[in-house]
């Protein structure tokens, strides 16, 4: 074989080790796209099990203290503009601030009428949302950890100059608001 032949061979090889890396580089940023985006899902997944159960947990105290609240109305409130949100912070704000209304509301509730600790389906209601608060905590701690792959994997080199010739940019962090940490405000803690 010619010299000249082998060094045409050996470019080809170099080259198709070449286009395998890109190829490899690129779906690895696909999955890892695909990974961020599942794991918003799971979030929303979750705020939606919270949504759909503040119906059943305002009917529940609704119906034994025959009285709308500042905290039904809040809890209320915030469900409609988690539903309303269009991007995935805005979710997230209305999700907390669902979480919120309904820490407040259960804890009013508790505080002032006794009977419903004995309610068995109050109960279970409190149960199932603090468990799905729970879950969001988990699903968002996920995300954040999505996140986190997805940036490193776009920073690195040289992942990152084929994160730049297909356009994957960094994604934004989940960022809690400035007060969405803090403990809900119970007001006088009284229910009409």
């Amino acid at each position: 074989m010619k010299k000249g032949t082998k060094i045409w061979i050996g470019i080809g090889i170099l080259a198709l080790i070449l286009i395998l890396y890109v190829i490899g580089g690129y779906n690895r940023f696909i999955t890892l796209d695909q990974n961020v985006n599942g794991k918003w899902s799971e979030v929303e997944s979750q705020y939606q099990r919270q949504a759909d159960l503040i119906p059943n947990l305002v009917s529940v105290v609704a119906s034994s203290v025959s009285a709308e609240t500042k905290f039904v109305k809040d809890v209320t409130e915030a469900r409609t503009k988690w539903l309303n949100a269009k991007s995935e912070f805005e979710k997230d704000a209305s999700g907390v601030q669902m979480n919120n209304g309904i820490t407040a509301l259960v804890t009013a509730v508790a505080e002032n009428y006794p009977q419903f600790k004995a309610n068995a389906q109050y109960v279970a209601l409190t149960d199932e949302l603090s468990g799905t608060q729970n879950r969001i905590t988990t699903a968002r701690g996920r995300y954040i950890e999505a996140i986190q792959m997805y940036n490193t994997a776009t920073k690195r080199f040289p992942s990152n100059v084929i994160a730049g010739m297909f356009g994957f940019e960094g994604k934004e962090y989940y960022k809690a608001e400035q007060g969405s940490l803090n403990n809900p405000n119970l007001g006088n803690g009284t229910l009409p």
